[in-house]
């Protein structure tokens, strides 16, 4: 009687399977790599929380009680940043101005990016004579400096939080439409816009559902970093006496009142020096990391 061995067959194995990461994730382990972007990005975070929730954290509203009294005191622990030349608490104007200038500053940011964005993106897909009537016109805006376009501006309509904000959005949109024009040319006759435009996709579609999603990456670098540049702007406004009226707290004005004070009280020239030189280098950090991030040429 033969003996039977029986063998047995492996059962196959299903092929491996490698989830490829998502954009958003890849560009935040690249993100962390940079150790600069990384205390940049915890610098504005602190900073965005104490502007936030100021009414919690500072002890005189707005820092409008005066006490003539004590004018020009050096810090303690009761006034943590002194009083100024008013007698006012110097860590709550610095708080509140902070809402001012940083609020104004990311305001006008977004609303340049959108303007201007929408701009660069009709002159780069249409072209021809649309492309040339933008274009006249924007080297008309750039011939004149941004901080004297955006001073006249201000002085012709007058000083409030929404013609800051104007002025400025003014000031910085030509910075998008060009940025935005060059994206757009590069990205309006790839495939896929191609066979979107086939399908019958009208051109308003093609632009936002198309284009503008692959050219969002430099448009985010751009507006990160430009948010640097206007609180710098603002601040400069405040400080000529062309930004908020007082005695409405901004880091500007409060830099403009401590002049004066440069040897006998120099505390209230340091503190809102300080805040705008903290708050401009975190956001630029931020953005320098962004733009290292997002550069697919720069993948490990």
């Amino acid at each position: 009687m033969s003996n039977t061995v029986t063998t047995a067959v492996p059962a196959a194995q299903e092929p491996m399977k490698f989830k490829k990461p998502s954009q958003v994730k890849e560009i935040w382990r690249r993100f962390r790599k940079n150790k600069g972007s990384m205390v940049g990005l915890i610098l504005l975070a602190f900073i965005v929380l104490v502007l936030i929730f100021a009414d919690f954290i500072v002890p005189y509203e707005d820092g409008i009680v005066q006490n003539l009294a004590l004018k020009n005191q050096a810090p303690s622990a009761e006034h943590w940043f002194g009083l100024d030349s008013y007698g006012r608490d110097l860590f709550s104007r610095v708080i509140h101005g902070g809402r001012t200038s940083l609020g104004v500053a990311v305001l006008a940011t977004i609303s340049s990016c959108i303007v201007g964005s929408a701009l660069g993106a009709i002159a780069g897909y249409f072209g021809g004579k649309v492309d040339m009537i933008i274009m006249r016109g924007l080297d008309i805006f750039m011939s004149v400096p941004d901080i004297l376009f955006t001073m006249a501006v201000v002085v012709a309509m007058g000083t409030t939080f929404a013609n800051l904000i104007f002025a400025l959005t003014l000031a910085y949109f030509t910075n998008y439409v060009r940025l935005v024009r060059s994206q757009i040319l590069s990205l309006s006759e790839v495939e896929y816009v191609e066979a979107a435009r086939a399908g019958g996709s009208g051109s308003a579609r093609i632009i936002i559902s198309h284009i503008l999603p692959n050219a969002m990456g430099v448009i985010i670098i751009n507006t990160t970093l430009n948010v640097a540049k206007i609180i710098l702007y603002e601040s400069t406004l405040g400080f000529l006496g062309l930004g908020m009226p007082p005695p409405a707290p901004e880091w500007g004005l409060i830099i403009s009142e401590a002049r004066e004070f440069m040897r006998t009280a120099p505390h209230i020239l340091l503190f809102p020096a300080l805040a705008i030189v903290l708050t401009a280098c975190s956001v630029n950090l931020v953005g320098d990391g962004l733009r290292d991030a997002m550069d697919p040429h720069l993948k490990s």
